[in-house]
Order: C-alpha cells, then sequence, then structure tokens
C-alpha cells in the first residue's frame, strides 16, 4: 500500500507496552502515524490538526477525563473512532495478537477479511512420501483453551428438555467421575402412578359450621385469594406505566463508534428504552458505559438482571444478562440467548438496529419483525467496517442509513 493510500492514524495512549503494541500493529497494518501522544499531556487542538481519519485509544481510567478535551474531534462524523482496553492491549500475545491486528486492519481499510494469510491459496493433493500428518501433529502447541471458552459460552443456547442433565458427578475409585444414569433419569421423569398416592390421608373433623376444604386446597375462610397483588419488579415504581416496547441496537466490529453517533444524536426523554448489544473481548462493559455516557443525553446505565428498562434510558448489555417482554413491557434476565428477545417484541412499539459488525444471524429474527411493523434498520456501508448483517438485512428489504439517519428515524417516529 502506498503513502498516499494509507489511513492517517492518531494514537492515544500513555507510554507503556500497550503503546508500543498499538503501534506495532497499525505499522503491521500499514497506516500512517500522525500523531502519537499521551492524551493527559496532548495540546486540545494538537489532535485535529493532525488530521487523522481514524483515532485509536487505549482506553484507560487515567486518561478517561482528558478525553473530553478532544470531543470536537472524536465527535467528528469524517473520523472514525477505535477504543481498545489498554490492559487487554498490553496483555496480548501470539495468536491473539494477530487476529487483533487483523481487525484492526479489517477495520482501518473497511474490510471484511479478517483470515489470516494463506488461507486463499488453492493448494492442489500433492502426492508426498511417508505417513499423512495426524490430527494431533496439526493441532500440536494450539492454544485449546480459546476454544474451550467458546464452547462455554455456547452450551447455554444448545436446546434442552426434561432429560437435560442437571446433577452433579459421582468420584469413584481411582478419581474416576462420571453420572448416575439411573438417578439422571428417575430426576428428569415425571412421576408414575404407582409413586403417588392413592388415597388422599384423612381430613381432620371440622366444626359443622365450617365447610371441609377441598383435598390439597386452603380454606377460603383462611386465605382469600382476592387481597393478593404482584409486586412490581425493582426499578419501576408500584402503579408506574411500563413503556411499551424498546429499541433493540446490535453491533460488533467497528460497532462502538456507530453507537457513539447513532447516541448523540437521540434526544433527552427519547420514549422507549434503548439497548446496547455489542460484545467485548474483555468483557469491561463498565468502561463502554462510560464511553457512551460521554455523548449521549440520556442516562446510560448497565443492564441488570432482575431491573425493569425505563424509557429515556440507554441500557448497555453485558454477556450474561438479556432483555425479556413481559405484557409488551420489557425487563432484564440472565441469559446470553438475546435473539430470542427479537419475535417478543411488539411490532409496532419497537425498533431493531443492526450496527457494524452485528451477527448475521439476527437477520431472519429481524427482518420477520419488521414485516410486522417494527422499525428494522441497518447501518448503510459509508463507515461500516464489517457490513454482512446490515447488507443481508437490505437483501431483505429493510432501509439502510447512517448512525445519524437511524437516530433521526426513531426520533421521527416517536419524539
Amino acid at each position: 500500500m502506498s503513502v498516499s493510500e494509507a489511513k492517517r492514524v492518531a494514537l492515544l495512549a500513555r507510554p507503556g507496552e500497550a503503546r508500543e503494541r498499538l503501534r506495532v500493529a497499525l505499522h503491521d497494518a500499514g497506516a500512517e502515524i500522525v500523531l502519537e501522544d499521551d492524551p493527559n499531556a496532548l495540546d486540545a487542538d494538537a489532535l485535529g490538526n493532525s488530521a487523522p481519519h481514524v483515532v485509536l485509544v487505549a482506553l484507560e481510567p487515567a486518561i478517561e477525563d482528558s478525553l473530553e478535551r478532544f470531543d470536537s474531534v472524536l465527535h467528528d462524523p469524517a473520523v472514525a473512532v477505535i477504543f481498545d482496553e489498554a490492559d487487554l492491549a498490553a496483555k496480548r500475545q501470539g495468536w491473539e495478537a494477530q487476529r487483533w491486528a487483523r481487525h484492526l486492519a479489517a477495520k482501518l481499510h473497511g474490510h471484511r477479511d479478517v483470515l489470516p494469510p494463506g488461507r486463499e491459496e488453492d493448494v492442489g493433493l500433492q502426492l508426498e512420501p511417508g505417513l499423512p500428518v495426524t490430527p494431533a501433529q496439526l493441532h500440536e502447541g494450539a492454544e485449546i483453551s480459546l476454544h474451550v471458552e467458546e464452547a462455554a459460552d455456547m452450551a447455554l443456547e444448545l436446546p434442552s428438555d426434561d432429560f437435560a442433565y442437571t446433577g452433579g458427578l459421582q468420584v469413584r475409585e481411582g478419581n474416576e467421575q462420571v453420572v448416575d444414569v439411573d438417578d439422571w433419569l428417575r430426576a428428569a421423569s415425571p412421576q408414575s402412578e404407582s409413586d403417588l398416592p392413592q388415597t388422599p390421608p384423612p381430613l381432620p373433623e371440622l366444626p359443622a359450621a365450617v365447610p371441609p376444604p377441598l383435598p390439597g386446597s386452603v380454606s377460603k375462610s383462611t386465605f382469600d385469594l382476592s387481597t393478593l397483588e404482584l409486586e412490581p419488579l425493582d426499578g419501576a415504581s408500584a402503579g408506574a406505566t411500563r413503556v411499551q416496547g424498546a429499541v433493540l441496537v446490535f453491533a460488533g466490529i467497528g460497532g462502538p463508534d456507530a453507537v457513539r453517533k447513532l447516541l448523540a444524536d437521540l434526544p433527552t426523554g427519547f420514549p422507549k428504552p434503548v439497548m446496547v448489544h455489542l460484545r467485548l473481548d474483555g468483557g469491561r462493559y463498565d468502561n463502554l458505559v462510560r464511553q457512551m455516557e460521554r455523548v449521549s443525553h440520556m442516562p446510560v446505565l448497565l443492564a441488570e438482571a432482575g431491573k425493569a428498562a425505563d424509557a429515556g434510558h440507554v441500557y448497555v448489555l453485558p454477556g450474561d444478562v438479556v432483555p425479556f417482554v413481559d405484557a409488551g413491557a420489557v425487563g432484564f434476565r440472565p441469559g446470553d440467548a438475546i435473539q430470542a428477545t427479537i419475535p417478543q417484541l411488539p411490532p409496532e412499539d419497537s425498533a431493531v438496529l443492526l450496527l457494524s459488525g452485528s451477527d448475521t444471524g439476527l437477520v431472519d429474527a429481524a427482518a420477520a419483525l419488521g414485516k410486522q411493523g417494527a422499525l428494522v434498520m441497518g447501518q448503510s456501508q459509508e463507515g461500516c467496517y464489517d457490513p454482512a448483517a446490515p447488507k443481508a438485512l437490505a437483501a431483505r428489504g429493510a432501509e439502510l442509513g447512517t448512525p445519524a439517519q437511524l437516530a433521526q428515524r426513531l426520533t421521527d417516529r416517536w419524539f
């Protein structure tokens, strides 16, 4: 890539290992670093004067207050902003560092090619002497923990039934851990008729003036069901009217910048809860909340299981909390299968937005909700680093727009 084609990048990071690694990654990605400095010491005008196309920020608590001085550049629609966790950047090594560098290159150059070199070669079958390489030899030295973590994340999304094993393991001689199948089936199977009592136990003799209660029931004279009321969810005051529907915003690679621009254009008092689902490698969703607070006109909170979603608030969804819908109103509960939430939303009162890097597995559910009357849109290719999901959504008839245009459509519909 020639210098004239290289992206102009400003690197904002404190001196240290994270800054060194990010500088190397930028060089490997073919970027032109036009500014590299500690944001705590950098002059407020220096960032704008460097005319960057992209600003890469190694985010940590020590620099968060200083970033406010550069809002005019960080909020410029013509400038892409990439946030990386400084502590994660400093620790990346080997395969993980190479993977992140490929994603960084994709963000800088606006393509989706994040596979390692050599996968495009069409290598024909070549006969060679000796035994073929075994699978164990192919994966010798491979880091298995990454695949184990991925499998653990997906486990809860797999279908289950009454025979799903939820018990523990028994330890036998030699530390062998086994499942007792008989105990498993007995716990999972419904009781047979022979296990149920054939006749109810005799009832105590009651005064003639009080009719005896039915077996298994509570006497009406001692318990009046008409006095019971449901306790409101935490965060919702008793007697308050819950808002119907919500706005679900999905993003991935290149997504934080798009979400920031979307929230910056939504007005105070927007009459729907806005929920942001953006997977983070390090799980530092509290930092993402602080990033969004800087630009949002609405309060930004980390979603908590057991709480209700209130209108006029932005909720960042961590990896272990998902929305659920009860009578059209939205709250939060533990889980990670967020795609199941989309069909539950009341269409006329809800919106689903797929921004850069969204999971393409969400497209069908979002498109189906759009056909029922929901506002379903995707991010346009301009400034979109990973447009696979938005393009698939557009192929199903949905509209695309920049983050600012998406915010305007939401405002026109409900504000």
